[in-house]
């Protein structure tokens, strides 16, 4: 299943880039490791681990904002993924956004590039 992937590389991690299946926006990045990835499979679910955490982590599964796998692709070298979903909820940014990418650089500075679709407060709760 995961044979042609190349874990090694990048220390057990692969990236994984994350497309809407509907409008092909890019939305979001994230890494996964051999068992993220069968995860997913198995499931439906995008599954990522958490360089951070040094866990896995399901798109979701504290917001409610799931990504459901349609298709994953990989590069011919075989240590990136591009992840094709259906993004269940608002958005997928975890500061309120529809995507990660929601800064532009013009004229020598970041741009917000749109605005907010939902309140991250009132899904993740207030971070200490």
């Amino acid at each position: 299943m995961s044979d042609l992937l190349d874990f090694d590389k990048q220390s057990g991690l692969i990236t994984a880039v994350v497309q809407d299946s509907a409008s092909g926006r890019v939305l979001m990045v994230g890494y996964m490791n051999r068992e993220a990835f069968e995860k997913t499979l198995a499931t439906g679910h995008v599954t990522f681990f958490s360089r951070s955490r040094q866990k896995l982590w399901t798109k979701g599964e504290s917001s409610g904002h799931y990504l459901n796998l349609k298709s994953i692709s990989t590069d011919c070298d075989g240590d990136a993924l591009l992840v094709e979903a259906e993004p269940i909820g608002p958005g997928v940014c975890h500061n309120g956004y529809k995507s990660c990418f929601y800064r532009t650089f013009q004229n020598g500075s970041w741009i917000q590039t749109e605005s907010p679709v939902y309140d991250p407060n009132a899904v993740y709760g207030v971070k200490a």
